[in-house]
């Protein structure tokens, strides 16, 4: 039978993540695997170039990866409470790539994904971080999708 040692997580820290959550610690916690939960902050558009008045992007930028981390902590007290096994990380880029990259570069056994189910234009012009995963990772992919 297969190890499954190590289970990437991938958060926005939306609901549907949420819900995604509660089967990735359960399989975590049935397999006895270390689990990786990763967010991913949005590569934010430079806009250096462009007059904005009163707006430093240093520390705009600053402020949202104390966000990012404060919601993270704050994630895992509520979540993940009963289990020792885990790591979390935030990381800037283009959100499927970096999942992506660290499932590679920690050779997880599979990832797990909350849907946010777009439909219509909004996927047409934009795609879904999930499908993205799904068609280009290495390892299987668990979609969660909300009830």
């Amino acid at each position: 039978m297969r190890t499954f040692d190590k289970i990437l997580f991938a958060t926005d820290f939306s609901e549907s993540s949420e819900h995604a959550f509660e089967y990735a610690l359960a399989l975590a916690q049935k397999f006895n695997s270390r689990l990786l939960i990763l967010h991913v902050i949005n590569e934010p558009v430079d806009l250096r170039g462009f007059y904005v008045p009163h707006v430093s992007f240093e520390n705009l930028e600053k402020e949202i990866e104390e966000g990012a981390q404060q919601m993270m902590e704050r994630f895992c007290s509520t979540h993940v409470k009963d289990f020792a096994d885990y790591d979390c990380s935030i990381v800037t880029g283009i959100p499927f790539e970096e999942i992506l990259k660290r499932a590679e570069s920690e050779q997880v056994s599979f990832i797990v994904l909350g849907t946010q189910g777009r439909s219509g234009i909004d996927h047409l012009l934009f795609g879904s971080t999930a499908e993205r995963v799904v068609r280009k990772a290495l390892c299987p992919v668990v979609t969660v999708r909300l009830p």
